[in-house]
């Protein structure tokens, strides 16, 4: 059993392959610089580009379970159903899709919507797949650590429909599980979409709150301006069509939240086999690591 991981040297693609060690398999990461990846021990690193579709021909040779991560770049959409092209002429059995909550909702925003396309070209393929549909990242709150520490502000406009936020680590796991169970299956399993999500549905004041707790000071949320967050992006070296992207996605976020319901989140804990960790508790593993 032989599993490719893409988006291997990301903070998912990480995750994935740390929760793939030890379980018998055999288990190859994509990088375009396998003399610059550090990987755990056993997981084999294979030179290769999603943009080179010639080279993946060559790549994706033996692999029966694929686990596909397109980073949110301008050409998303092409890389990904060339992947998935590659995929079926080589005879791949499984596939688990890194896609985006809301994808099907999410029409406006671009990498949504380039996601969700996939998703329908998937269903299309024959080749039976996992979908998994991650929230917002609890991580990505871990930048703001100066804003937080120093000016006492949670900036992330998020809004108050409330977001079910998920630790990339649970994220792993589910992929790590999902691949696992493709890989051993005899006959093939209905294709599924999981929803990889937190408990809590997050508002920006309440995040603001979770922080004052856990930092033992006052934090305030920064509001819910969108011309201020893209202008910084575009401040901080992003393109400015990834901040464009980023904003139209932050302001459905305003104006319709991202809240899970119950059976999404009981369906992603029996993938995982536990309950997903909560966002409180990353507060307070962020605390202590910065103090």
């Amino acid at each position: 059993m032989t599993i490719l991981v893409t988006g291997s040297t990301g903070i998912i693609g990480q995750q994935v392959l740390k929760n793939l060690v030890g379980r018998q398999v055999n288990v190859r990461a994509l990088t375009r610089a396998p003399e610059r990846a550090s990987f755990p021990e056993g997981i084999v690193a294979v030179k290769g580009d999603l943009t080179d579709p010639q080279g993946m021909r060559a790549v994706m040779e033996g692999i029966e379970t694929l686990f596909l991560l397109v980073s949110n770049v301008p050409d998303e959409l092409t890389q990904a159903i060339q992947a998935v092209n590659i995929a079926r002429e080589k005879g791949v059995k499984g596939l688990v899709y890194f896609s985006v909550i809301r994808a099907d909702e999410f029409v406006d925003v671009p990498h949504f919507t380039s996601k969700y396309t996939v998703e329908r070209m998937i269903e299309c393929s024959g080749i039976p797949a996992t979908i998994l549909r991650p929230g917002y990242f609890m991580q990505n709150d871990s930048r703001q650590r100066s804003l937080l520490l120093d000016k006492g502000l949670y900036a992330m406009p998020v809004g108050e429909k409330g977001l079910s936020m998920v630790d990339v680590r649970d994220i792993g796991e589910a992929a790590a599980n999902a691949l696992i169970s493709r890989d051993s299956d005899t006959q093939p399993a209905p294709n599924e979409i999981v929803e990889c999500v937190g408990p809590d549905a997050l508002t920006g004041q309440g995040l603001a709150g979770l922080w004052s707790h856990a930092l033992n000071k006052d934090i305030h949320y920064a509001g819910d301006s969108l011309d201020q967050f893209e202008q910084q992006m575009v401040q901080a070296g992003q393109p400015g069509w990834l901040a464009y992207d980023m904003r139209l996605m932050l302001q459905r976020y305003q104006q319709d939240g991202a809240v899970a319901d119950m059976a999404a989140l009981e369906r992603f804990s029996r993938l995982l086999g536990h309950p997903p960790r909560r966002y409180a508790d990353f507060c307070r593993e962020m605390a202590a690591d910065w103090s």
